[in-house]
């Protein structure tokens, strides 16, 4: 049996495994697949035919949705590197095999610069796009929520999640929905010094007084709760107009410059 066909053959198992959820199993699955792949050639190379970069391609890909599926997100960005190589020398025989795997990992991609801000990062791939990928439902998504995110439409980022073009997305959007949560709850403290629990429900997209108390808990433990409201800690000493000692520093500022005068 040729490399490739062994190759094909561990694709085949590998492809099952992710398709019902086995990450341990595709993990592994995987991992052989790739030392197989060490004896293809190069992609680019005249050795390197479509067969090679379909196999290719699709184990890489399976790697980028197992790495979701684990949350790791170190192998999530390994992956993505190595299969770009195979995007780039994408033989027009294998595009339409490849074309909607392809969208949906950049997809993935975009979601993932987004969370963590690479914003740089951002924009230089999507002007690797053709005009036909940015349209997509896997691309065009995460470019919605970018813009989303650039006006303040908080509200629009907290309900995208009731339309992911697919449940991968899902890890980023929790990042996503999480920091756009925060940044509300940042707003409500210097806006407000108190707020009905309800109204505090309401303002952070929330969907019930307990998941309310519980994002208090884990992330906002200065908050009081009382008698059915939120009360937001006033800010530290020292950190309002009012707080700054001003008659003293006037008072040093005199009384150095009398001391400056008498030198001179």
């Amino acid at each position: 049996m040729s490399t490739l066909d062994a190759a094909r053959s561990a694709l085949i198992n590998l492809e099952g495994r992710v398709n019902a959820g086995d990450v341990d199993g595709g993990k592994s699955a995987l991992a052989g697949l790739k030392i197989a792949m060490l004896d293809f050639p190069s992609p680019g190379s005249e050795a390197c035919t479509a067969d090679h970069i379909a196999v290719a391609c699709s184990a890489l890909e399976c790697g980028v949705l197992l790495s979701v599926a684990d949350s790791d997100l170190e192998a999530f960005a390994r992956n993505v590197s190595q299969v770009k190589p195979y995007y780039a020398v994408v033989s027009p025989g294998a595009l339409p095999v490849l074309k909607s795997r392809k969208c949906h990992i950049l997809g993935l991609n975009l979601m993932h610069l987004l969370v963590e801000n690479r914003l740089s990062e951002f924009h230089a791939e999507l002007e690797l796009l053709s005009e036909e990928e940015a349209l997509t439902s896997y691309v065009s998504f995460p470019i919605d929520l970018e813009r989303q995110l650039m006006v303040g439409s908080y509200d629009e980022v907290l309900n995208a999640t009731s339309r992911v073009p697919d449940r991968s997305y899902g890890l980023f959007m929790d990042h996503l929905v999480r920091t756009v949560r925060d940044s509300i709850a940042d707003c409500l403290e210097v806006a407000f010094t108190t707020m009905t629990m309800q109204d505090a429900v309401s303002m952070m997209k929330l969907g019930s007084v307990k998941e309310l108390l519980e994002y208090i808990e884990e992330c906002r433990d200065d908050w009081i709760v009382e008698d059915e409201s939120v009360v937001f800690q006033p800010p530290a000493t020292g950190s309002k107009a009012a707080d700054i000692p001003s008659m003293k520093l006037i008072s040093q500022s005199l009384s150095y410059a009398t001391e400056l005068e008498r030198i001179i």
